[in-house]
């Protein structure tokens, strides 16, 4: 569904993607691994049209989307989770998911608000609530919800539990099995090695902006050098 080929991303005159390439099949859950700095987010971006790569290609179902505009990219198909959350503050959580509401797109599940009400719950109990006077948690689930209004057949999520309470990340956990049972197809960028394993189909690990590894999830649990090479702290 996704094919990354060769892409070398710079901020400035600092090479932050060298080369980095790897395809993610539809349907699957596909996580980025690597400490701080690594390049996950870089490669978020990249794909999104948000800092468009110097060199490379990026395809979106046989689509050439490399170097188009993010909102040409939103409209193929390809919803983003930013790691800022960025809601609107003054906003309540209803007007918040209108903001994000696109037409049905044929391939991919409709997303009505009363369905994303229904997927997050705690949500619905705070439907007219500002954006502004919500949890770190609360504010990640928005920022989702309001994704998945632009009904997308492709999600990007870049760190999404990162600096959530325990019950919290629990929860997102769940929500991604779900979105992955209504067809969604999903590439996270995560730190966090134990919720990767319960969400994720396959692994990539990228340090230094290179991909180091690539398998699934049963691979990269069987293989300790790689793990304390590339993600112990």
């Amino acid at each position: 569904m996704l094919k990354v080929e060769g892409l070398h991303t710079y901020y400035g005159r600092a090479h932050i993607l060298a080369d980095v390439g790897f395809e993610v099949v539809q349907g699957e859950v596909l996580v980025l691994l690597g400490r701080n700095g690594a390049g996950k987010s870089t490669t978020m971006k990249s794909i999104m049209g948000l800092v468009p790569p110097a060199r490379g290609r990026i395809l979106f179902n046989a689509t050439d989307i490399t170097g188009k505009q993010p909102f040409e990219i939103a409209r193929l198909g390809i919803g983003y989770v930013p790691e800022e959350r960025r809601v609107f503050t003054e906003l309540t959580v209803e007007e918040n998911l209108e903001v994000g509401r696109r037409p049905p797109n044929d391939n991919a599940p409709a997303w009505p608000a009363e369905k994303v009400f229904t997927l997050f719950p705690n949500l619905a109990r705070m439907r007219d609530r500002a954006g502004g006077q919500m949890s770190g948690g609360e504010q990640q689930m928005l920022t989702i919800a309001r994704t998945l209004m632009g009904n997308p057949s492709f999600l990007l999520l870049d760190e999404p539990s990162e600096g959530l309470a325990p019950v919290i990340i629990e929860q997102m956990a769940r929500t991604i099995l779900d979105l992955k049972r209504e067809g969604l197809t999903v590439l996270l960028s995560e730190q966090n090695l134990r919720f990767a394993r319960v969400v994720a189909d396959r692994a990539l690990i990228i340090e230094k902006g290179r991909i180091r590894f690539t398998g699934t999830m049963a691979d990269l649990k069987a293989n300790e050098a790689v793990r304390a090479q590339y993600l112990s702290l």
